[in-house]
């Protein structure tokens, strides 16, 4: 009897676990791999609300669990939860043995497993590989994944152009779009008034949906314009109700999220949460006016709701965008202007660059027909001729 492949998916954060969902549940189904979920990070982190509860609820098993953030707000916490990390998937990978690890983009956990992964002498792909954010540190971690992966799998042709500019072999790149897309073909969303009891609030006649993540790479980790846009966003007619969601585990993310919480207290037509999760999530989503902040989700997935994003800052600098992205300067003229554009936007037309909803299908086939010997993990550096902006 054959051996099934053991493929091992690793995931930390909400948005990413949002991102991997149809990647791990075709998985799971397939009667050719044995599916190993490690899960680590803000999942198991009541601060950033547990959302491996979320996993759980979804009837996924957990093969191994990886604690490694350390509590603290600063870079020197950062560094350390990547030295735990590196050790504790160490010891996952001892463990279990994967045929095949599978991460998705540029967090610092993520980052460690790939460490683990390139010592421990496994098989690396890597799904969006190739994007760029230019606003923090991000950027240097995802190529360095890619330099240390041997599949990749990108969500643009742009990125592909990137990923082979890294001396990455051609034949191992694939395009096959954001795999968040695929929600939006497989997975019905929340009608409104179940959405209004899960969020245990009701809409209002507009929304906006608002994600305000650390700037790493800036002095004060974006503190500076979080207080821009939360001036901004005061000056919004008061038809409009505010969803926020807090920021993730990087450096200068309590300090974001402590200060979004004195801000939404008391304050009439505001909701914080720790976590929204996938489904809910997208159905707030699909039903808002336009998205505030600088979270990825903003020129991923909300360009197929044809829902405007005003991206602020540097965050997401470089990434590719769609035409109902608007971007603005971290300065509360800059935001208002860009928001006032945004609610009187037509964004029927717009065409997302991310793909056509059938990436998970496409990465769960190069996972299987991948060839497992030796030759596969001996990588060597592929020169480009390719011309032109990446």
């Amino acid at each position: 009897m054959e051996t099934r492949r053991r493929i091992c998916v690793v995931t930390g954060s909400r948005a990413e676990y949002g991102l991997l969902y149809w990647i791990i549940h075709d998985l799971a189904r397939c009667a050719e791999v044995e599916l190993q979920l490690l899960v680590t990070g803000m999942h198991l982190a009541h601060e950033f609300g547990h959302t491996v509860r979320e996993i759980e609820a979804d009837g996924l098993p957990i093969a191994h669990r990886v604690e490694m953030l350390v509590s603290g707000n600063t870079a020197a916490a950062t560094a350390k939860s990547i030295a735990l990390g590196v050790i504790g998937f160490s010891d996952a990978f001892e463990r279990l043995r994967p045929d095949i690890v599978l991460v998705l983009g540029d967090r610092f956990e993520v980052f460690a497993a790939a460490q683990a992964s390139l010592v421990h002498n496994l098989v690396l792909a890597h799904v969006c590989g190739g994007d760029t954010t230019e606003g923090a540190i991000d950027e240097a971690m995802r190529h360095g994944i890619t330099k240390m992966a041997h599949l990749h799998f990108v969500t643009n042709e742009l990125s592909a152009r990137r990923v082979r500019q890294l001396g990455e072999d051609p034949a191992a790149v694939h395009m096959v779009g954001n795999p968040g897309l695929d929600h939006l073909r497989r997975r019905p969303l929340l009608q409104r008034a179940d959405l209004e009891r899960s969020l245990g609030a009701p809409l209002g006649r507009r929304n906006a949906l608002v994600t305000f993540h650390p700037v790493t790479l800036e002095p004060g980790h974006g503190l500076d314009q979080l207080t821009e846009m939360l001036a901004a966003l005061e000056q919004l007619p008061e038809d409009i109700v505010l969803w926020c969601t807090r920021a993730n585990a990087d450096a200068g993310g309590r300090e974001i999220n402590a200060l979004l919480e004195r801000w939404v207290e008391g304050r009439t037509g505001a909701h914080l949460y720790d976590s929204l999760g996938t489904l809910r999530y997208l159905s707030l989503l699909a039903a808002v006016d336009m998205v505030v902040g600088n979270s990825s989700s903003g020129l991923y997935e909300a360009p197929s709701f044809r829902v405007p994003a005003v991206d602020i800052g540097s965050r997401q600098g470089g990434r590719l965008s769609a035409s109902s992205v608007l971007h603005a300067a971290p300065a509360r003229a800059s935001i208002r202007e860009a928001m006032q554009t945004a609610l009187a936007m037509d964004c029927s037309d717009t065409v997302n660059p991310y793909g056509d909803g059938h990436a998970a299908e496409r990465i769960v086939a190069q996972l299987l027909q991948l060839p497992l010997g030796p030759a596969v993990r001996r990588k060597r550096f592929h020169m480009t001729d390719e011309a032109g902006p990446c």
